[in-house]
C-alpha cells in the first residue's frame, strides 16, 4: 500500500513537472524568431513612421515624418503602393502615426516635437470616403497642447512633451508620449483627447515607466486591438503589452514586457486581429526597411 501511494505521488510530480516545462517553454518561445518578415516596404519609403491595417481589403495604409509629402500610402499585401493619397489641406509639420477608428476613418497625428517647442499640434482626420481619391481633403482638424507644459520648450529634464504613438477608442485620442529628458528613467504619460473638430485641452489621464535606457525602452507608437483588449507600444527591440484593464486605465492592467531579439528603427505598430501585430521599421545601416507579423501567445 505505501509502495503505491509512493508511486502514484511520483507519477503526478513527472506530470506536474512536464506541464510546467511545457508551459516555460512555450513563454520562452515569444522571442524575435517569431518576428516574420512579410515584405520589403517600397525604396521611396524611406522614413515610415506609423501603419494602420484595414482586414476588409488587406491594405496597409502609411505615411512618413518630417520634411517628407503630405500624403498617406495604401500597400498591398506585397507591400506595393496601391495608391497615393495627398491631403490637400493638411501640412506635414512632422507625421508621426496613423490610426483608424471603428467606421474606417483615417486620423493622422501631427504631432511629433523634438524638440519640444511646437505650439502647433494636431490631428487631421481623414474620411473613409476619401480614400479612394489622389487628392483628398481632411474634414477636420483638432488642434491641442498639453496643460503642463509652460515653457517652449522646457527645461532639459522636463522633455515629456514629445509623441510617436497614439490611436482612437471610443470617441477619444489616446496619445503616448515620447521621452527626451535629460537623464531618461522611463517615465511615460498618457494623453486624452477627444475626437472632436476645435481648439482642446490633452488630459494626462496616467503615467507608466518603461526601463532606464533609451535606445532600449522610448516608445515609438502605439495600438489597440479590435476588440479593445490589448495595447501594445512599441521600442526599437521591444513591445510593451497592457492588458487586464478597466476602462481605458491601459497602465493599470497587467504589463507584459516581450523583446523581440531585433534591433531596428522600429517606428510602427498596428493589430492585424486580436492576437497578431504588424511592425515596420526604417532602414538604417542596412537593416530594417521592412513590415513583420508577429504573432501573440495566447496564454
Amino acid at each position: 500500500m505505501t509502495y503505491m501511494v509512493y508511486k502514484n505521488y511520483n507519477l503526478m510530480k513527472k506530470s506536474f513537472l512536464i506541464v510546467v516545462s511545457i508551459v516555460l517553454l512555450a513563454c520562452q518561445q515569444q522571442s524575435g524568431n517569431d518576428l516574420k518578415v512579410l515584405y520589403s516596404l517600397p525604396k521611396k519609403l524611406k522614413e515610415v513612421s506609423g501603419i494602420t491595417y484595414f482586414l476588409e481589403n488587406n491594405l496597409l495604409y502609411t505615411l512618413e515624418d518630417s520634411g517628407n509629402k503630405n500624403a498617406i500610402y495604401a500597400l498591398n499585401s506585397k507591400g506595393k503602393i496601391e495608391k497615393t493619397i495627398t491631403v490637400s489641406n493638411a501640412k506635414n509639420v512632422d507625421w508621426e502615426d496613423i490610426t483608424k477608428d471603428k467606421a474606417g476613418n483615417i486620423y493622422i497625428g501631427d504631432f511629433g516635437n523634438n524638440d519640444n517647442e511646437r505650439r502647433d499640434l494636431c490631428i487631421y482626420k481623414l474620411a473613409k470616403n476619401q480614400l479612394n481619391k489622389d487628392v483628398a481633403s481632411a474634414e477636420y482638424k483638432i488642434s491641442f497642447s498639453y496643460p503642463e507644459q509652460k515653457e517652449f520648450p522646457p527645461k532639459k529634464k522636463e522633455m515629456f512633451y514629445d509623441v510617436e504613438g497614439f490611436f482612437e477608442h471610443n470617441g477619444y485620442f489616446y496619445l503616448f508620449t515620447k521621452n527626451r529628458s535629460k537623464g531618461f528613467d522611463g517615465t511615460a504619460f498618457i494623453y486624452k483627447i477627444k475626437n472632436a473638430s476645435g481648439n482642446q485641452k490633452a488630459v494626462r489621464i496616467g503615467e507608466f515607466k518603461t526601463c532606464s535606457n533609451y535606445n532600449h525602452c522610448v516608445l515609438t507608437s502605439a495600438t489597440i486591438s479590435p476588440d479593445g483588449k490589448k495595447v501594445a507600444l512599441l521600442s526599437h527591440d521591444k513591445v510593451l503589452l497592457f492588458k487586464g484593464f478597466q476602462g481605458d486605465l491601459f497602465h493599470k492592467g497587467t504589463h507584459t514586457q516581450i523583446e523581440l531579439n531585433h534591433f531596428s528603427q522600429k517606428e510602427a505598430i498596428v493589430f492585424k486581429d486580436n492576437n497578431t501585430l504588424l511592425i515596420a521599421d526604417e532602414k538604417a545601416d542596412k537593416i530594417g526597411g521592412n513590415v513583420y507579423e508577429f504573432k501573440l501567445l495566447s496564454h
